[in-house]
């Protein structure tokens, strides 16, 4: 049986996650409407909808399922864009985000006159926070990651939150990657007496945490203007049209629960593995740098630069030795580029292709890490030595 290190990409399913998803899925009713099944199953909704808040720490109707990550980005970022003031055409927008958070901003850019206004990560990859407070004044918008989904740094949220609020600048905060391992409270962060500055909405994802994949949520404060991407029925406050997916989010609910209750001996648990794994990798490749904060990282995340060999072609030999693990670097139309995030790091395109990220979860153990130590030296040699060949040849 294969060795699964890519945990951050998606996490197996739980079980309970499942059966709660069969169990919703076997009711008939659309919940909107007003008889008796439709009621039976409005209420599965609602009941995931406040389980789902007690978790991130807000209010019931601020929770917008969605279908994942993207859509819940999508929604967090062009949902202010629209309600903006006319004369604010800034997005402020730190390196190394994910793609769908690029991607969303690109779009803004192109289709609707946004404009830029970077904010640099610090050495380890965590968002500066003077920086950062000092890129808002006059933004229509601000957005930043949770904890960074390659080298796994973990940014002071409270602090970027406090200085939008301050600035009264709308902040999108994407938690896909964050939420399985850091606690989140919306309202404390938020804090009190902000109207449209500060936190206004934060994107999870379902298969992130051990629900199904294609769901997720957004959560939109009830305080924010924000415009829909979606439009038809206006269920979910107009922000998100649609019959919603009352399994999937009664899966959601599960998961996230579960999540909460094992987030602290779970972390403890990655922690130990992890430090496992960096030394054995450090004692197989002594140039091996470990990139990221080495104490505000997420547990369970170990991203991995190998200056003299390709990550791609460590993927591809770890993989034919059954372990399966990920570069780390955007894949774009099945062609591998060089890492955005270990750029922004200020390596160059070289160092920025030869990372592998390596995430542990719910499922790994000690074997797993001692199988993937076992399969590195050979891959290492092999990756290493054609590495050498193409720059002999160039």
């Amino acid at each position: 049986m294969a060795v699964y290190l890519d945990h951050a990409a998606s996490t197996p399913l739980r079980p309970e996650a499942r059966d709660a998803w069969l169990a919703a899925a076997e009711l008939t009713g659309n919940a909107s409407s007003v008889h008796g099944a439709g009621q039976a199953v409005r209420r599965v909704l609602e009941d995931a909808r406040e389980r789902v808040a007690a978790v991130l720490g807000c209010d019931p109707i601020e929770v917008v399922f969605t279908s994942g990550g993207t859509e819940s980005v999508n929604l967090g970022l062009k949902g202010p864009w629209w309600a903006r003031e006319p004369d604010r055409s800034v997005i402020v927008l730190p390196d190394g985000e994910h793609h769908a958070t690029l991607d969303t901003v690109e779009w803004l850019v192109a289709a609707q006159g946004a404009e830029v206004r970077g904010v640099r990560l610090g050495p380890d990859g965590a968002i500066d926070p003077e920086a950062f407070a000092a890129a808002l004044p006059g933004a229509a918008l601000a957005t930043a990651l949770v904890a960074n989904n390659e080298v796994g740094t973990v940014s002071d949220v409270a602090r970027l939150a406090s200085a939008a609020g301050d600035a009264g600048v709308p902040l999108h905060l994407d938690a896909v990657g964050g939420v399985a391992h850091v606690p989140l409270d919306f309202a404390a962060l938020r804090g009190p007496g902000r109207a449209s500055g500060g936190l206004v909405a934060l994107s999870v994802s379902g298969h992130k945490v051990g629900a199904p994949v294609g769901t997720g949520a957004l959560v939109a404060s009830r305080y924010a203007r924000m415009g829909a991407v979606l439009h038809g029925g206006g269920q979910q406050r107009g922000l998100r049209s649609g019959t919603p997916d009352v399994a999937g989010a009664a899966a959601l609910a599960v998961a996230l629960e579960l999540t909460a209750a094992e987030r602290d001996a779970e972390a403890e648990r990655l922690r130990i593995l992890s430090e496992r794994l960096v030394s054995g990798i450090r004692h197989v490749v002594p140039q091996a740098v470990l990139l990221g904060s080495p104490d505000r990282r997420l547990p369970g995340h170990v991203h991995v630069l190998f200056p003299d060999a390709l990550g791609e072609t460590l993927l591809f030999l770890l993989d034919h030795s059954g372990v399966q693990v990920s570069t780390g670097s955007a894949c774009q139309a099945g062609i591998a580029e060089p890492s955005h995030v270990v750029l922004a790091l200020g390596y160059g395109d070289r160092e920025a292709r030869s990372v592998l990220r390596l995430t542990l979860g719910r499922s790994s153990t000690a074997a797993d890490v001692d199988t993937f130590l076992a399969a590195l030296p050979e891959a290492h040699r092999r990756a290493a030595a054609s590495s050498a060949r193409a720059a002999a040849r160039s």
